[in-house]
């Protein structure tokens, strides 16, 4: 096999490649493993190209034993981390030149390390949620027990503490179990046909209590009557009963909550028609810094009153992938001192 030959080979193949003699040299590498290391590594020393331990040590045993070798290779890439799975093999069928040299292929792990590492989060996250209440609730039932004995105004008071963090476990549980529930059905098109305006509507109405003992008003702007469109009912009811909700709980400094519908012929985001529905409240508004992670698992962007008002850290998380599933978008917009606005932007095939 001529360098050439060796070259054209892992021009050929689709992740970043390079091939190491038994002078230690690097006699070929495509464009992508150029790419990836930053330069041409061609006939440079491995050692001076790779630097990184577990990979050299790997090459080494390899080169000198032939058997084949795994190593992670570690890179950053416009600010981001990637992780490799390097696999060192013996090249076969190749002529005395070539005898012992090594093929190096980079498979790009990072989503599959991203992933493991959102789940010991989630877990880890769970955990901790799970065991705040518990331990309250074991502190109140040793209390009751000990020194609160015959205690009645104790045992009343520790009770409906106790009530309340067993009801807080119930939301994180019923939470958990959504969220499971709408991951499932993720790729799964709902078929159903609603109405928007109706599920809007008796949103509110179920609202209005939360509203009134806030003290809130909640105001609509509603263009269409009756919007009829393909959605799960069930599913767009707990969005919007989550983002009106969370108006009323964290907007209530601004008295006003504005629920409006709006439909256009082409929205931008969604290159096709569609509608957009938002939900305005005029409170205290949302730090920028904590947008772009509203929607993940358990992020507060306060996380003290989140806790006060019943919050599980999960229900925009849910949202997110609900609107997902109905192939829609989510925009957050926020100005402190001025409020926010949640809007829900849902593809329509016809008006």
């Amino acid at each position: 096999m001529s360098a050439g030959s060796l070259q054209n080979m892992l021009n050929a193949l689709p992740i970043p490649s390079l091939a190491i003699d038994g002078t230690e040299r690097i006699v070929a590498a495509n464009s992508l493993c150029q790419t990836l290391l930053g330069t041409s590594p061609i006939d440079r020393n491995y050692v001076t190209m790779l630097r990184q331990p577990a990979l050299l040590d790997a090459i080494e045993a390899c080169l000198r034993d032939s058997a084949p070798r795994e190593a992670q290779y570690l890179s950053s890439q416009v600010g981001q981390d990637m992780i490799y799975r390097v696999s060192c093999r013996v090249l076969p069928g190749v002529d005395s030149h070539w005898a012992g040299a090594v093929l190096l292929t980079f498979e790009d792990i990072s989503h599959l390390e991203q992933a493991g590492q959102m789940r010991r989060d989630f877990v880890a996250n769970v955990s901790h949620e799970l065991r705040t209440p518990l331990t309250a609730l074991m502190g109140f039932i040793e209390t009751l027990k000990g020194p609160a004995r015959g205690d009645e105004a104790a045992t009343i008071r520790f009770l409906d503490v106790m009530q309340g963090e067993a009801e807080r476990m119930n939301r994180l549980v019923g939470d958990l179990l959504s969220l499971s529930r709408v991951e499932g059905e993720e790729r799964v098109r709902p078929t159903e046909k609603v109405n928007l305006t109706d599920i809007l509507h008796s949103v509110i109405r179920s609202l209005r209590p939360i509203a009134e003992e806030a003290n809130v008003t909640i105001e609509t702007a509603f263009e269409n009557g009756h919007l009829h469109m393909t959605a799960d009912a069930d599913q767009l009811t707990q969005v919007f009963t989550n983002l009106v909700e969370n108006a009323i709980k964290y907007g209530n400094s601004g008295g006003q909550v504005l629920v409006s519908l709006q439909l256009s012929n082409r929205e931008p985001v969604l290159r096709a028609p569609g509608v957009r529905v938002e939900i305005r409240d005029y409170g205290a508004g949302i730090d920028p810094i904590h947008l772009p992670r509203l929607t993940e698992r358990f992020y507060r962007a306060d996380n003290h009153r989140s806790r006060e008002l019943g919050g599980t850290g999960l229900g925009l998380a849910i949202v997110k992938h609900i609107i997902n599933r109905h192939r829609g978008r989510l925009r957050v917009d926020s100005v402190l001192g001025e409020g926010s606005t949640f809007s829900v932007i849902l593809p329509i095939s016809q008006f």
